[in-house]
């Protein structure tokens, strides 16, 4: 195998490995310094780089291995944006999470950074106060870095030949998709992963409704996804971990890449078919029946699974609403968030679909509805658009 330089070929720290190498890329030599001293409270990180803009970020990734890198936006010499493609040309199997204001502006470029390559995103609080003081801030930062620096080490431990992108797949790790949708199980995996299998899938009948779920390379993946899913009839409902601002901006981005109308859910609207909603940033997205007509209702409860929105409490309203008419995709993501909804979902009679693990950023929300048993296919992504295309144009039962 031709690695880069250095990079440990092992899983990452909970194996005895050495501690997750991270580099730090902000203009700010103070929020450089706040950012370090959070990342190492965590004793599986240790900060190996501190640089002030991206052309410095370009020269240190040159000369020594990184597993992860939070790479701020706007910065002088050269901004987050315009070094990406440069720091990923260097090592493609380098993690970066892009670092930005909670603004439209911000949200956008984010958005943008994912496009083009980069693994997630990390709000930042809007001053050296709040970022002192940030706990949620300083555990969302450290899984995020602990969970993309396995992933780096991962992919780069698999690597074969001259460093390229990561492969799109691995042989026998997803389920694939035959005439008449039957599909053959167990599912073989990795190793490490062990044997999954897969429900039956019916073998008519198309859902009435679209749920979707998505975490940590969520966004990039949606893109994929609904790409393929302009000309769906049903409503397509989607949970994906973000702060508000940026779900906006997300959905902004799904109508105009994809095709398809979509809008942040508003409390109250009629939900119809065709159309995509996305849960706003710091509400659940649930879905009430008000005469008789599914309606979008947002609240306040608390978060579930450490998040808000969840996709667990959308799934549970959508099983109320539509029953086993219900098709449920999880996306990458960490945590395990969807996992309960998704139970629901099959008890009702549902379908549940799931990323597989080679295209999957992390491999946390797919993995535990896939090791769990409730998927009835678990895909590479870009094969998940066309099977959920094939399904919701079946013939009503």
């Amino acid at each position: 195998m031709n690695d880069s330089p250095g990079r440990s070929a092992v899983s990452g720290p909970s194996g005895g490995s050495d501690p997750f190498r991270v580099m730090v890329v902000d203009d700010s030599a103070v929020i450089r310094g706040l950012i370090t001293r959070a990342l190492e409270s965590d004793p599986e990180i240790k900060v190996v780089a501190s640089v002030a803009n991206g052309q410095m970020a370009i020269n240190t990734l040159s000369r020594q291995p990184i597993d992860v890198i939070v790479l701020d936006i706007e910065m002088p010499v050269l901004d987050g944006l315009s070094a990406l493609p440069h720091l990923l040309q260097a090592d493609p199997n380098v993690k970066i999470v892009m670092a930005s204001t909670l603004t439209a502006k911000g949200a956008d470029i984010s958005l943008r950074a994912l496009r083009a390559g980069a693994a997630d995103y990390i709000p930042k609080p809007s001053s050296t106060r709040e970022l002192t003081g940030a706990d949620a801030f300083k555990r969302e930062l450290t899984e995020k870095v602990k969970a993309l620096g396995a992933a780096a080490r991962r992919s780069g431990s698999r690597r074969e030949g001259p460093a390229t992108a990561r492969p799109a797949a691995a042989p026998g790790a997803a389920v694939q998709p035959t005439s008449g949708y039957t599909l053959p199980s167990p599912v073989r995996a990795k190793p490490e992963t062990g044997p999954l299998t897969v429900r039956p899938l019916p073998a008519e009948g198309r859902p009435d409704v679209i749920a979707i779920g998505s975490s940590t390379g969520g966004p990039q993946a949606l893109f994929e996804v609904l790409g393929h899913l302009r000309g769906a009839t049903q409503p397509i409902l989607i949970t994906q971990h973000m702060p508000a601002t940026f779900t906006t901006i997300l959905a902004d981005h799904i109508t105009r890449q994809c095709g398809i109308q979509c809008a942040e859910a508003k409390d109250g609207e009629p939900i119809v078919g065709g159309r995509a909603y996305v849960a706003p940033g710091d509400f659940h997205f649930l879905v009430a029946n008000r005469n008789g007509v599914p309606t979008v209702q947002l609240t306040k409860d608390a978060p579930e699974n450490f998040c808000r929105p969840a996709v667990d409490p959308m799934l549970r309203s959508i099983v109320r609403q539509w029953g086993r008419r219900v098709l449920s995709v999880i996306l990458t993501g960490m945590g395990h968030d969807g996992q309960k909804g998704c139970e629901q979902v099959v008890q009702a009679g549902g379908v549940v679909i799931g990323q597989d693990e080679a295209t999957s950023v992390v491999w946390g929300m797919p993995g535990a509805v896939a090791t769990a048993g409730l998927c009835s296919a678990i895909l590479p992504l870009k094969e998940i658009g066309p099977f959920i295309q094939k399904i919701a144009a079946r013939r009503a039962a």
